[in-house]
């Protein structure tokens, strides 16, 4: 080979050289480039990744109070439904007694006349203690009873408390004043009951005594012995003097 083809052999392998090194920096430096924009796109899928973990975290825990919150609800749910059967079961109970107030009533209103009948004929026979109110209460009963202003149920009470009081008279001592006929004269006195045991009256001027006779139904005079005991009786059931044991006109069982 002639120097000049030497020479020109190694010119174009010294081209084709430089050619091939200038191919190769380009090549890498694309690869490089390529490599930076795969570990960008890496990186932001991460962080999509990373934010679209704790979005299922917090769609977890809000799915777990909606679970606890349905749960509770239900609970909540079966115990209102328990009220309300049960507030069910009164409302039926209460409809039924309402049908039935017409049936009671038709019963007690008879009951209430026969009751204060039967109240009237008791003060007639009873012992006189505090009569002419006994029987102005027996009236306002009556009234009462014929007042469509009043319900049954406060007419019943009101029998019922007539009653009670009767009850009251024969377990209390107690004195007041009043008046009695004493051989058709009026004369003031301070009446004195030991409950229903004895009644008895002793003039203002501590100078005349009576006791009741209920089998004669009338009035009759008392010695001077037993003026001392009937003051002592009315001073005690005034609260003037203790309760002591005292002399009394009673009548023997008999």
């Amino acid at each position: 080979m002639s120097k000049r083809t030497l020479i020109a052999s190694t010119m174009m392998g010294a081209f084709a050289l430089t050619g091939s090194a200038v191919v190769s920096a380009t090549t890498l430096s694309d690869l490089h480039n390529e490599e930076a924009k795969i570990h960008a796109a890496a990186a932001k899928s991460q962080e999509k990744i990373n934010a679209l973990f704790e979005q299922s975290q917090e769609l977890l825990v809000e799915y777990r109070g909606v679970v606890d919150e349905t749960e509770n609800l239900k609970i909540y749910n079966d115990y209102l439904a328990s009220l309300v059967a049960d507030q069910q079961r009164g409302i039926d109970s209460l409809q039924k007694q309402i049908d039935s107030i017409e049936d009671t009533k038709q019963g007690i209103v008879p009951l209430m006349f026969r009751m204060i009948d039967s109240l009237e004929k008791f003060i007639e026979l009873d012992v006189p203690i505090r009569l002419e109110e006994r029987k102005e209460r027996i009236e306002k009963l009556r009234d009462l009873m014929s007042n469509s202003n009043v319900t049954v149920s406060e007419q019943f009470r009101q029998v019922l408390d007539a009653y009670l009081i009767e009850t009251e008279y024969g377990t209390r001592i107690a004195s007041y004043q009043g008046t009695l006929d004493d051989n058709g004269t009026e004369v003031t006195v301070d009446f004195f009951n030991l409950g229903r045991t004895a009644m008895l009256a002793l003039s203002l001027d501590q100078k005349h005594a009576w006791v009741w006779n209920n089998d004669t139904r009338s009035w009759e005079a008392l010695g001077d012995e037993y003026l001392g005991s009937v003051n002592e009786a009315v001073k005690m059931a005034n609260g003037l003097v203790p309760a002591d044991l005292i002399k009394l006109p009673i009548k023997a069982a008999e």
